[in-house]
This record gives structure tokens, C-alpha cells and sequence, in this order.
């Protein structure tokens, strides 16, 4: 028996439509489960639901400037790791040069965000060109390695015991957001082949249950001379994402789903036209995390709903409290109202809190908490 109403409820001052037409004078705030899928009311508040003053605890919204993380290391298992739970394990690598080994994930497949740099990648499927702004996913228990052409800063996001799904589209149709045809995928081609001549030691470092083990073969074990199936390591940029719009209503993040895996969603936010209604929000609306943490990459452009946020860093917002868009961004989309967004964001929503790793000194903005504060 479901135990939730199936119509709403209006008290006092409310609007009719969810982020639209808002009362005078009224901030409003979505307080809702299960992401943005769920129940939800909309609470229509004198103040900013962010205007706190104190903040004292531990559970709060927090940046990291991965820009600062030093990673001298060869191979994406020395990545640093910056949050992770039992579905997900996120890490940032920077590196200037090849691999002269191959990795294989043995917990779950991952998803590398290319956020800058260029080269190419190797793996059991064959060979695939990647440049900046590209996702590639790759299968659980894949070899593979990278050739860096120019120097690469990537996330890899590890969905540990679980699979990447392409996200139902329901109403719109399988062709909206990304067609499935501007699928790039491995293949075994001239590059590929040429790769497997030579007769020299490869050692594979395979992760499995968060230990290491190096496998040592006496030649190359990327020798596939061809395969047939549809699991495969593949890539998509997101220039090639056409988001869902609507200039009448701020679409919630979901819209912006690009791949599913258990327990937690990868979404992508990309440029598009802001809301032409005079009476829509033009910022994303204040909403609670009531069942979701999130998380937000900032890869390029201008992050209109933050302030003092720049490319390659990280905010985290546990679920729990009320988080929304900046004094500065708000009051300048009511005033000053842009015609597009320029900003592309990886965004990850998981369903279970998220836990921060230990970080050098410095990576952390401590004072992140306190970026809502409307200094005028």
C-alpha cells in the first residue's frame, strides 16, 4: 500500500507550477525522496533556505580543487581517491606519460572523464582515439592501457560490482539526449595490430577486492584478431549530448542522465538556452539531498549557479541539508538574465552517503560552507 498522497496539498501562498510564477517574495524549495522522482513538496520560504550564518559538524557541503592533488605516480591505480562508498569509487590521475603496463579492474567497471589531454587507448576490444571532454566506459576485468599525447587529467569512476547502463528515456524516444550511433568503440585496426609486435615481458596490475596482483605474460595479451558481441569498451563526448530542454520550466538534473549504475547516476550538464518564461526560474532551485548525495565535477565554461568555482574542481553536497544557487548567481538571473549556459559539469547522484578520503592540506576549501553567505 502506498502511503503517499496522489495529489498535492496546497497551504498558504503557493504556486500552481513547480518553479514557476514563485509568490512575491518567496524562495522556494523542493524537499523530496528518491531523487527527483519521487514524492516531492515545494515549501515557499521568506528567506533563502541556504542563509545560514554557523555551520558546526561534520556532515557539509564541501569543494575540493583537484588541481592541487600531487600524482607522481604511472598507472590510474595511483590516482587519488577523493570520495567513495560501497557502489562507488571516485578518483582524479594526472599523468604525462604512457603506460608501459596494462590495468585490469576485477570490482567493477569504470567510466574515465577525460578532462583534459589526448591519446590513445589500447585494450582487449582494440584501439580507441580519446581527446578532452570524451567519457569512455569500459567493461569490469578489461586490460587496458593509454598512450598520452598531450598530458591527461582524468576521473575514473568505478562502479564497484556493478555495470553502466544507458538511462530509459521514456517519453522522449532511445534517440534523444545522445543517439546511439555517435557510439565510438574500440576496434581492431592497423594501430591495434601494430601494437602486438613485439615479443617483450607485459605485466597486467589487476585490482581486485581493493588488493594487487601483477600478472607477468611473455607477450602482449592484447592479441585479439577479432570479436563479436555487443559488450565492448566504447566513448561518447559530450559535445555530442543535445539536452533536454523547456524555455517554460527548470528541468531537474535527472534530465541530464547520461549513464546508470547501481546505486548511483552519472548526468552531464552541458550548454543550452536558459528559460525564456519570465515567470521560470532561471537558476537551479533550492532542493534538499533527502535520499541522494551529489556530487559535481567542473570541467569548462562559466558555472553560473557558483561563485568562485573554476574548471577541474569537485563540490559535494551530502544529503541532509538545503543547497541551491549562490546569493550572487541568483540575484544576477532575476536583474541580469543570461540567454544560455556556457558551463559543462559531470554530476554524480548516489543513492547511499558518500565518504571523504583523506586529503593533503589545501585541496579542501573549508570555507566552502560559508559561500551562500550574501555578502553585498
Amino acid at each position: 500500500m502506498r502511503h503517499w498522497f496522489q495529489f498535492p496539498i496546497i497551504e498558504g501562498k503557493a504556486s500552481r507550477q513547480a518553479h514557476c510564477d514563485l509568490p512575491e517574495g518567496t524562495y522556494e524549495r523542493e524537499c523530496g525522496k528518491e531523487g527527483f522522482f519521487g514524492p516531492a513538496s515545494h515549501m515557499y520560504h521568506s528567506n533563502p533556505p541556504t542563509g545560514w550564518v554557523e555551520w558546526d559538524g561534520p556532515l557539509r557541503p564541501r569543494a575540493i580543487d583537484t588541481t592541487r592533488l600531487e600524482q607522481p605516480g604511472e598507472s590510474p591505480w595511483d590516482a587519488s581517491l577523493v570520495l567513495y562508498n560501497n557502489q562507488l569509487k571516485l578518483r582524479v590521475w594526472n599523468t604525462t606519460q604512457s603506460m608501459n603496463h596494462l590495468v585490469r579492474n576485477g570490482d567493477g567497471d569504470e567510466v574515465l572523464f577525460i578532462h583534459q589531454g589526448s591519446g590513445q587507448l589500447y585494450c582487449d576490444y582494440g584501439h580507441l582515439a580519446f581527446t578532452e571532454g570524451d567519457y569512455i566506459t569500459i567493461p569490469r576485468a578489461t586490460s587496458w592501457r593509454i598512450e598520452v599525447e598531450e598530458p591527461v587529467s582524468m576521473l575514473l569512476i568505478e562502479a564497484t560490482n556493478s555495470g553502466y547502463q544507458m538511462p530509459d528515456r521514456g517519453l522522449a524516444g532511445q534517440h534523444a539526449v545522445y543517439d546511439p550511433a555517435v557510439l565510438e568503440y574500440a576496434r581492431i585496426d592497423d594501430a591495434f595490430l601494430a601494437q602486438q609486435n613485439n615479443d617483450q615481458r607485459w605485466q597486467v596490475k589487476l585490482k581486485a577486492r581493493d588488493q594487487m596482483n601483477t600478472i607477468t605474460y611473455p607477450y602482449n595479451p592484447l592479441d585479439a584478431q577479432g570479436w563479436k558481441g555487443n559488450l565492448t569498451v566504447f566513448k561518447l563526448n559530450w559535445r555530442d549530448i543535445r539536452p533536454l530542454m523547456s524555455h517554460r520550466y527548470h528541468l531537474p538534473p535527472s534530465a541530464h542522465t547520461t549513464f546508470v549504475a547501481h546505486g548511483f547516476v552519472i548526468c552531464t550538464f552541458v550548454p543550452r538556452p536558459i528559460e525564456s518564461d519570465p515567470g521560470a526560474l532561471k537558476v537551479p532551485f533550492y532542493h534538499n539531498n533527502d535520499d541522494y548525495d551529489e556530487v559535481l565535477f567542473y570541467h569548462k565554461g562559466n558555472f553560473f549557479s557558483r561563485d568562485n568555482i573554476e574548471a577541474g574542481m569537485i563540490t559535494h553536497h551530502p544529503c541532509g541539508f538545503s543547497h541551491g544557487p549562490h546569493p550572487k548567481a541568483l540575484a544576477a538571473s532575476q536583474s541580469q538574465p543570461k540567454k544560455e549556459t556556457d558551463e559543462v559539469a559531470v554530476m554524480i547522484d548516489t543513492r547511499y552517503p558518500l565518504e571523504v578520503a583523506d586529503l593533503p592540506e589545501g585541496v579542501e576549501n573549508k570555507d566552502y560552507v560559508y559561500s551562500w553567505i550574501n555578502r553585498k
